[in-house]
């Protein structure tokens, strides 16, 4: 996007997504760490709550679309699902992941949708226009859709189509403050694989685009097993997960605030006198670690294709800390919030906060939530923050388990907002509208072209005063 074109998108669109310019509070993270209780564990667990505590009751089916259960009295629309045709002339591709909302300047909504097609090479279709295409054998990339709220309330879908293509298991990704959405290929195969190009990069698509962009990798981002971003709004510092068994913490400092493509270095977490730390299990809550930043000498290396974990063993061998699976990635509080889905002593997830420092300090590391169960919280993925400071968190769980959503509250308690009864496809993607009133969710479906698993995505709202989010 050139400067000009952003700068009248800002200025058109006062707020821009539901968590870059606005930054809730996350006090109910931060609440879990104050129960860490004595030095033998006790009273560890969030309080699992109900209606008039900060939850909103049990969950039911509804009326409007059977695939989710919902808390009497919201309601929710089925927007779009995998097979349907587009506005333009393409059908919905299956596979859907992250998500981002932004405000138009119509006063409507766009979000920008994450497909992470797993189709090998000889398997693999560009969707959507060839000729704008990354690779033209990757069969991932976004869709972008339109969404308003009738006179009546309910919300529909005005407008669909392929915004970027050609790409590989898009999986998660983030806003910016300048309005785009990061869009993370969670793959590093290459062109000794099949494919036409080299992959694990991240892109970007700008929320004004109302065609399918042409796609551009950022390499100097990095080329590993992306996840999610989050942006520091006022630093422009990127902050970026990797989702492998061995995962380390990034941030990309760019060389010019808000123009990624012009460059940058891309460093890795450390904990201070604590190399090679393992987070993964004996962690303490509200413990404050403070860290340092390590440099990767090859944020692109060339051995990629054959070794995924080729960026992080540039950090690791420095001093870098390790991390399990992580994957949603948030901005607040004048912090980064993030996931490790497979982390803790239960293995069940982890939310971490690191906090950026001032002059010459690193900043600080604090683990604010670790699940002691699968029945309070199986292996969180995808986090969003409500305007009113709420937490949602979406599940991928372990086993055959129903993915739910589910939600804290700001004093650290936590309960059931959605239970998918599709199928056991996990859910991703939430966000809420930049006015707070309508959370949007994917049900993933199937991650291959020939699954017959759908995928859909839907509008929810409801009373949302009546609890934390």
């Amino acid at each position: 996007m050139s400067s000009v074109h952003r700068r009248e998108f800002l200025r058109n669109s006062a707020l821009l997504t539901s968590g870059a310019l606005i930054a809730p509070s996350l006090a109910g993270l931060t609440a879990c760490s104050l129960r860490a209780g004595d030095a033998s564990g006790v009273d560890r667990a969030p309080r699992v709550v109900g209606l008039g505590e900060g939850g909103y009751g049990p969950l039911v089916r509804g009326a409007d679309w059977p695939e989710l259960e919902l808390p009497a009295g919201f309601r929710a629309a089925r927007l779009s699902v995998t097979g349907q045709m587009m506005s333009d002339r393409h059908r919905t591709p299956g596979a859907h992941d992250g998500m981002g909302a932004f405000a138009l300047p119509n006063g409507n909504v766009r979000l920008i949708r994450n497909h992470e097609n797993g189709d090998y090479p000889a398997n693999s279709r560009v969707k959507g226009d060839p000729a704008k295409a990354y690779d033209s054998r990757g069969g991932g990339g976004t869709t972008s859709l339109e969404v308003r709220v009738r006179p009546d309330g309910t919300r529909e879908l005005v407008r669909d189509f392929i915004s970027l293509n050609g790409t590989i298991v898009n999986c998660a990704g983030g806003t910016t403050p300048w309005g785009s959405w990061l869009s993370c290929e969670e793959n590093t195969e290459g062109v000794r694989h099949g494919w036409q190009k080299h992959h694990g990069y991240i892109f970007e698509v700008p929320a004004s685009a109302e065609e399918t962009v042409q796609a551009e990798p950022l390499p100097a981002m990095g080329r590993f097993v992306h996840e999610a971003v989050a942006v520091d709004p006022d630093t422009g510092i990127v902050y970026e997960t990797e989702d492998r068994h061995l995962s380390g913490f990034y941030r990309f400092i760019p060389t010019e605030q808000g123009r990624l493509a012009a460059g940058g270095r891309l460093e890795m977490l450390a904990v201070n006198g604590q190399p090679g730390l393992n987070t993964s299990h004996g962690q303490r809550l509200g413990a404050r670690l403070p860290v340092s930043w390590v440099p990767i000498a090859n944020p692109d290396p060339g051995d990629a294709q054959s070794d995924n974990g080729a960026v992080f063993a540039q950090g690791f061998e420095r001093g870098g800390a390790r991390f399990a699976r992580l994957e949603g990635c948030w901005y607040g509080d004048r912090s980064i919030y993030f996931l490790a889905t497979s982390g803790g002593d239960a293995r069940m997830g982890q939310v971490w906060r690191f906090t950026p420092g001032s002059g010459s300090s690193g900043g600080d590391l604090m683990l604010v939530f670790e699940s002691p169960s699968a029945d309070v919280l199986n292996m969180p993925d995808n986090i969003c923050v409500s305007p009113r400071g709420g937490v949602v968190m979406c599940e991928d769980p372990s086993g055959n388990a129903v993915p739910h959503l589910r939600g804290l509250t700001r004093n650290g308690d936590i309960f059931d907002f959605a239970r998918n009864v599709l199928n056991r496809s996990e859910l991703a993607g939430a966000c809420f509208s930049p006015d707070g009133q309508t959370l949007f969710v994917n049900i993933q479906g199937s991650t291959i072209d020939a699954g017959r698993t759908l995928g859909g995505t839907f509008a929810i709202w409801g009373p949302w005063e009546t609890g934390a989010l």
